[in-house]
């Protein structure tokens, strides 16, 4: 059960009680609503906190391999959330947000398999809304992608971030496409 709804129970069984202790429901309205606006914004501002720790918007852009529609990464991830969590997404947000997904698919085309094998990769969903100055709307959501190759067991899922910046890495398990 997530933060909100804990709110929410917890505010609905207040309101039970104050109908049970004060059986005239009318003059209980403005408690009530006073509740819900307390409630409302409450659990609003739980999503306003930006969770990513990796964002770095004075990174400089990365190079772009023309022949391969892909960006030029040479430095290998050393910690093993880069990639594979919400708190640490790989930021491609170099350009306008209009390219966004195209810097996600050029980070994507840079990557291979851990003995050089081509990768696959579908976008899963979106997800983890944060706070953004480079929106109108002030909010972003990571992408995931669910990346395979041949050999792998099981489907690896990746978040990308096409709003903010930070240093692109190769993940753990991964090497760059030659």
């Amino acid at each position: 059960m997530n933060f909100p709804s804990i709110i929410a129970t917890f505010f609905y069984f207040v309101i039970k009680f104050c109908h049970y202790i004060c059986p005239n429901y009318s003059k209980m309205k403005k408690l009530n609503i006073s509740v819900l606006i307390i409630m409302f914004f409450l659990s609003s501002c739980i999503s306003t906190k930006n969770t990513i720790r990796n964002i770095d918007n004075s990174i400089a852009g990365p190079g772009l391999n023309q022949a391969l529609n892909s960006f030029i990464i040479t430095k290998k991830a050393s910690d093993k959330k880069y990639a594979f969590t919400e708190y640490y997404p790989v930021n491609v947000g170099f350009t306008s947000i209009e390219d966004g997904e195209k810097n996600e698919k050029r980070y994507l085309n840079a990557l291979a398999g851990p003995n050089g094998e081509k990768i696959t990769y579908t976008l899963i969903e979106s997800c983890c809304p944060f706070p953004t100055t480079r929106t109108d709307m002030g909010a972003g959501m990571l992408d995931i992608y669910e990346i395979t190759y041949n050999g792998l067991n099981k489907p690896i899922r990746i978040y990308l971030n096409k709003f903010e910046r930070g240093e692109l890495m190769i993940p753990v398990g991964f090497t760059a496409k030659k």
